[in-house]
């Protein structure tokens, strides 16, 4: 069980770091895969909050996790501007939700409306401005520290994925404030190697699949 959990957590650093630095070039891969885990997050903490249950503690938050993961998933599969609206709106999600978090708020309906509220926002400015390049590497930065500061975490500090997911930015800042600039530094390097790689190169729009 050992080795097992040893080339998991190797394997999760690898994808992670494959995330951190090569999301943009990996992005029409990522999509449904993206879609799918911010659908099933989303999901689940909106049933979270509307029933007043545990984070992933029962069937029903599971099931309407999947099932608006699969949807979304879907989406961003066949529609590739919703695609980009949802990345948009994943990482003003978690922008707002950690936000919060980082201030001393701990779940509540509070921080699901701040967390909605900004992935309205970033959603908004990135087709304003024809910013989805930049939010791409910005997001699949951040996405890919999630994944390796929440690895380290569950091996080194025994938190589990539900915990995690939940909160990330308060569990990581009680454990200690390494965590935290651990991740502020993965996102930085993510960002700029991600500018400097894709400084001539442009992902290529699909049509609509239907």
């Amino acid at each position: 069980m050992g080795f097992e959990l040893f080339c998991a957590t190797l394997i999760a650093l690898f994808l992670g770091a494959v995330i951190l630095f090569g999301g943009y070039r990996l992005f029409l891969i990522l999509l449904p895969i993206w879609g799918f885990f911010f659908g099933f997050g989303l999901g689940a903490h909106t049933v979270t909050l509307l029933f007043g249950q545990e984070f992933f503690a029962t069937v029903t938050s599971w099931v309407v996790g999947f099932v608006v993961g699969v949807l979304f998933a879907l989406l961003a599969y066949f529609f590739y501007a919703i695609a980009i609206a949802i990345v948009a709106g994943s990482l003003g999600y978690a922008i707002g939700v950690g936000f919060m978090n980082l201030i001393g708020f701990d779940g509540g309906f509070l921080v699901w409306l701040v967390g909605i509220a900004l992935a309205i926002v970033v959603i908004v400015i990135t087709f304003r401005f024809n910013l989805q390049k930049y939010v791409i590497i910005f997001a699949t930065s951040v996405g890919g520290t999630l994944v390796i500061v929440g690895t380290f975490m569950f091996g080194l500090t025994g938190l589990t994925v539900a915990k995690l997911a939940e909160n990330p930015v308060q569990h990581a800042l009680s454990d200690s404030p390494f965590w935290f600039i651990f991740a502020i530094i993965l996102v930085i390097a993510g960002v700029v190697v991600q500018l400097r790689a894709n400084r001539a190169w442009e992902i290529e729009p699909y049509e609509n699949r239907i």
